[in-house]
């Protein structure tokens, strides 16, 4: 029996040393798997064979002790080691190491019921985009919703969607900083801005003359009229006598219808009471066929000058003079010997209303003296309710460009003869070749323009205009008006004051846009021409080139309309402008321009309004680009103070996005202090709405927080990884694959986020090296063999005393 039992005795050392051998082995072969955590084989002693249990000491035994013989060794536990690993980097990002305690979760082959823990954090993603360990188990965590918002009912697989898109978000706050000169100039001043003077051509109109329209008559010839004394007769006294005959033009108007007056005829003295033949009187040629009438004028050497004494027929070739006493002196005034232009125009004598003149002028050079200008073919009134009389205006020798009124003619009246001096009318009403002012109600295609020269009728056509104009110092966004045939002045004043982005509301009711003694801000109609008086502050000063507009119809390419603005004005004001970007729901980005003007100081606050406009404002009416204004305090120390307004609101009518877009401005971290040499500055620090973009890289947080990465520059959640830890993680059973399975002595296990609660945290980038020790179990090795070879030499000890038994029957 003894020596049966030292076999088996040793047979369980054998067994004991084989279990060593097969632990250290596998710890040496794992010695290079991420996340492994070697054993450690305990043993225990087998049952004893107990021969006397001792006895106690008594009066004559001093007691003795059991007598006991072991019959082996037993395995009694393989305990894993779970120190900390080597943190190891890798080219991973995906991978993840555990410093502390804990476990990664994965779903086991049975569905995400199937919790199985693992220390390996080599993890990938399958074709799928779930994260997965090297050996394809799906790692669990929390996802997130349609907010990016981590959900933490259900532990779900976690994923890497590469190439998802993000939902764009709106923007809600903008914060500002920079600092504004509190010294500067106050804004009392505007820009204003005005166009040449514009005409209405709708208006009735006279037509231009012909060349043929004009000319100079030769006054009569009366070298051949001889004078006759008759004493038999009565009326006219001793005296000496000559005469001079006009020629009167039937077509022309009255008072305005003699032809020049001929050289004087011989004198004739009389010798006493009676009265005078004139024969061989000149008659008109033949092609005059106007000339009626002519006027025969006496000089008698008492008078000193030419009276009417008769008018008669044109044809008749003698007069007999019986006139006692004429009263109507001779009119003898002549033209200089000059080069003349005449303008006509349509007037209202009683409003004082006056068309456009004719668009030329009818020229002529007079080459004698006491000639006269002979006009013809005056125009013809259409619109008689609105004009009454016909206008004619002549330039002056010392003046050619400055046209004087000459005559006032009825309504149908057809020729004009001009024999006024230049002194008679240099005093008279000036022409005004701009014409008939505009009005608001005016449509634009009747629009015209005199551009120094010429009239410009189709300024506007029917077609799409294109406006860009300037404030500050850049350009603003194109913005578009539709020309039909009723759109009128006031649509394009209203247009340009839009697109132009004038303030002339402020939501704030106890703080309104300021007027300055210009007049509020905004477009209008002054002396027939456009204005625009800009926003106070020199950011908000407007411009509008000669290319600002261009104007396309159906007929061919767009071309610049030649509407010229000038600056009477230039704005004063200090402050600062800034441009930036925020977006709306859609994520579609939308360009705002915040300027900042000092409006006015005192000893305990300096106060700023802003103004905030965008070109991508869609308004309901119109292209109004405004979107905001209010007034900003700054304290006696230059710092922030209070802010009266500070919404901004831009509506979104033709996308699917959101409208309006509303977000606040954050005035809080501008400052309002003297710099020296520095300007006023503003720029945007902060905004948190963005585009939409797709997921292009992530992170993992020490937390375990999976942050995406997106084309748009943001970044947000998309996965919180889980974490286990049991109260005794030596009860785990190991499945192998590097995974362990709850067991009945670990305990269940709470799960929560890295680096809470206990949990290790996460390093993103590394791996966890196997925590064997080479140098140690080699050196169990060396025992376990040592142990091995000790116990086969108690069998072949104990073989060898059996083999000397059977040897006594011998």
């Amino acid at each position: 029996m003894g020596l049966q039992s030292a076999m088996t005795t040793a047979l369980t050392g054998l067994q004991a040393a084989e279990t060593t051998i097969d632990v250290v082995g596998n710890n040496v072969a794992n010695s290079n798997t991420v996340g492994f955590k070697e054993s450690d084989v305990n043993f225990a002693t087998q049952f004893l064979q107990t021969r006397s249990v001792g006895g106690a000491p008594t009066t004559s035994s001093g007691g003795t002790n059991p007598r006991q013989i072991g019959l082996g060794v037993k395995v009694a536990e393989i305990s894993p080691d779970f120190t900390q690993g080597t943190i190891e980097i890798s080219s991973n990002p995906l991978d993840v190491a555990i410093q502390g305690d804990g476990f990664l979760i994965v779903q086991g082959p049975q569905g995400a019921g199937q919790r199985f823990y693992t220390r390996n954090g080599q993890l990938k993603t399958n074709a799928n985009n779930e994260i997965v360990t090297v050996t394809g188990h799906r790692l669990l965590g929390f996802g997130v919703n349609e907010q990016n918002e981590i959900q933490t009912g259900v532990m779900t697989a976690l994923s890497i969607p590469f190439g998802a898109a993000a939902v764009a978000q709106a923007t809600e706050n903008a914060s500002l900083t920079g600092n504004l000169l509190p010294l500067g100039d106050i804004g009392d001043e505007p820009g204003i801005l005005t166009s040449v003077i514009l005409n209405n051509k709708n208006v009735d109109k006279p037509d231009d003359f012909s060349d043929g329209d004009i000319g100079q008559i030769q006054p009569p010839l009366v070298n051949s009229v001889t004078l006759t004394e008759n004493t038999t007769g009565s009326g006219i006294g001793p005296d000496t006598y000559s005469y001079k005959i006009a020629y009167i033009d039937s077509t022309a108007a009255a008072g305005y219808n003699e032809l020049p007056p001929s050289e004087a005829t011989v004198a004739l003295t009389t010798s006493g009471t009676g009265e005078i033949t004139l024969n061989n009187l000149p008659i008109p040629s033949p092609g005059d066929t106007f000339i009626t009438q002519k006027n025969i004028y006496r000089l008698s050497a008492t008078s000193g000058k030419y009276e009417l004494v008769d008018t008669i027929p044109a044809g008749d070739t003698s007069y007999t003079d019986s006139v006692a006493a004429p009263t109507t002196e001779l009119d003898d005034d002549a033209i200089g010997n000059v080069n003349y232009s005449y303008f006509a125009t349509f007037y209202n004598t009683s409003s004082g209303e006056e068309s456009r003149p004719t668009s030329q002028p009818i020229s002529i050079s007079i080459t004698e003296t006491n000639r006269r200008v002979r006009i013809e073919n005056l125009p013809t009134i259409t619109d008689v309710t609105k004009f009454n009389s016909i206008r004619i205006y002549r330039n002056v020798d010392n003046a050619p460009e400055s046209f004087y009124e000459v005559a006032t003619l009825a309504a149908g009246e057809t020729t004009f003869i001009d024999n006024i001096p230049d002194s008679d009318i240099t005093s008279n009403d000036e022409l005004d070749r701009n014409g008939p002012p505009i009005s608001a109600a005016l449509e634009l295609v009747n629009v015209s323009m005199f551009d120094g020269s010429k009239y410009i009728d189709d300024l506007f056509k029917e077609g799409t205009l294109t406006f860009t104009g300037t404030k500050g110092t850049g350009d603003l966004a194109p913005k578009v008006l539709e020309i039909t045939s009723t759109t009128n002045v006031g649509d394009l004043i209203t247009f340009m004051e839009q697109a132009l982005g004038i303030h002339t509301f402020s939501p704030d009711a106890d703080n309104p846009i300021p007027i300055s003694a210009d007049g509020p801000s905004g477009g209008s109609i002054t002396d027939s021409r456009l204005q625009f008086i800009s926003n106070l502050g020199i950011a908000n000063e407007l411009d509008i080139s000669l290319s600002a507009f261009q104007l396309k119809t159906d007929s061919g390419p767009a071309e610049s309309v030649p509407l010229v603005f000038t600056q009477s004005q230039q704005a004063n004001g200090e402050g600062a402008a800034v441009e930036f970007v925020v977006y709306d729901s859609l994520g579609s980005p939308i360009t705002v321009k915040t300027t900042m003007v000092l409006e006015s100081r005192d000893s305990s606050s300096t106060t700023f309004r802003w103004y905030a406009n965008s070109a991508d404002n869609q308004a309901p009416d119109g292209v109004d680009t405004t979107i905001g204004t209010g007034l900003v305090t700054f304290d006696s120390f230059g710092r922030f103070f209070s802010a009266s307004e500070s919404s901004v609101s831009i509506e979104r009518r033709d996308v699917a996005s959101s409208s309006p877009v509303e977000f606040e401005l954050d005035f809080s971290a501008i400052t309002s202090v003297a710099k020296q040499g520095e300007p006023s500055s503003l720029t945007l620090t902060t905004q948190d709405g963005f585009a939409a973009g797709s997921l292009t890289s992530f992170s993992i947080t020490e937390s375990g927080l999976i942050k995406g990465v997106y084309s748009n520059g943001t970044t947000r959640d998309i996965g919180q990884i889980q974490m286990a830890r049991f109260t005794n993680n030596a009860g785990l059973e190991q499945l192998g694959d590097n995974l362990f399975a709850a067991g009945v002595n670990s305990g269940e296990p709470f799960t929560g986020d890295p680096g809470a609660s206990g949990l290790g945290a996460l390093t993103s980038g590394a791996v966890e090296l196997s925590n064997t020790d080479i140098g140690q179990n080699l050196i169990e090795l060396i025992l376990a063999s040592t142990q091995y070879r000790g116990n086969a030499r108690v069998i072949t000890a104990a073989q060898q005393l059996l083999d000397e038994l059977m040897a006594l029957r011998r």
